[in-house]
């Protein structure tokens, strides 16, 4: 049977190039996105090319009905999900000092980012547990993407890195909690990476990176974290649960 994943915001971005890496291996994608799928067709039907069955399962995740369903649809149209990729997030709808954000602003970052993905990853851990204990052979993981800002603060968007921050605890209480049914759980924390998120703010890491902020002076790509997943998804890292793979180029190298 090949292996199959679900991924939420695939459709774009970061959740894309780890689309791409895994179909060109030869996994079946359930791809989650609140986008309708008429406007993301081609997406799918480039991913699709090479024979990988891509199904798109739209919904928010911020939403428990939604949640449910993208869960659920995904699971009954690939017949199991092997990896679990949480990469769905949004950004502040304006980025504010901490003194002036409101409980709105936060609330819309944290339900989608932190509350949403724990929850969701909640639900397909209870069906990975499950099919484990029916399949022996049936060997599952869960990887979720969080970011710098998990440990580096931006004081005009304290709710991003709250949420950020609060994943990766997540990653830890999940590894341990799984570690009994033999389901590894990871971590990629990504850096600087060229996506529409990041597509407003280009010119000041362009000299942040030309000043010497990461180790690589480059941005990184969604492909590069793409390739780190299919690692991790092929059962490459063994003996790593619960860990944290770093992608920013050496951004969090301490240096003199």
């Amino acid at each position: 049977m090949k292996r199959t994943a679900l991924i939420t915001g695939g459709t774009r971005g970061i959740g894309l190039g780890i689309a791409r890496s895994l179909a060109d291996k030869g996994y079946d994608l359930a791809l989650n996105g609140v986008r309708k799928q008429e406007d993301i067709q081609e997406v799918l039907d480039k991913l699709a090319a090479n024979g990988a069955k891509v199904m798109y399962c739209q919904g928010d995740i911020g939403s428990d009905e939604d949640r449910k369903r993208i869960v659920d649809a995904a699971w009954q149209g690939l017949g199991r999900i092997d990896v679990l990729v949480n990469n769905a997030g949004v950004a502040p709808k304006k980025r504010v000092d901490i003194m002036e954000l409101e409980e709105e602003g936060f609330d819309y970052v944290v339900n989608v980012n932190l509350k949403g993905t724990f929850f969701l990853s909640q639900l397909v851990a209870q069906k990975m547990i499950n099919q484990k204990r029916e399949d022996s052979k049936y060997s599952p993981c869960i990887i979720t993407i969080t970011s710098v800002s998990a440990t580096v603060a931006s004081t005009n968007r304290g709710e991003y890195c709250i949420a950020k921050a609060g994943l990766a605890m997540m990653t830890k209480l999940f590894a341990a909690r799984l570690g009994e049914e033999n389901i590894p759980v990871y971590e990629i924390r990504p850096g600087i990476i060229e996506t529409d998120m990041t597509a407003g703010v280009k010119e000041k890491y362009d000299k942040l990176i030309d000043g010497g902020l990461t180790i690589e002076k480059r941005w990184g790509t969604p492909a590069d974290i793409g390739a780190i997943a299919l690692v991790l998804a092929e059962g490459g890292m063994p003996y790593s649960t619960g860990q944290v793979i770093y992608a920013d180029g050496g951004m969090n190298v301490r240096r003199l």
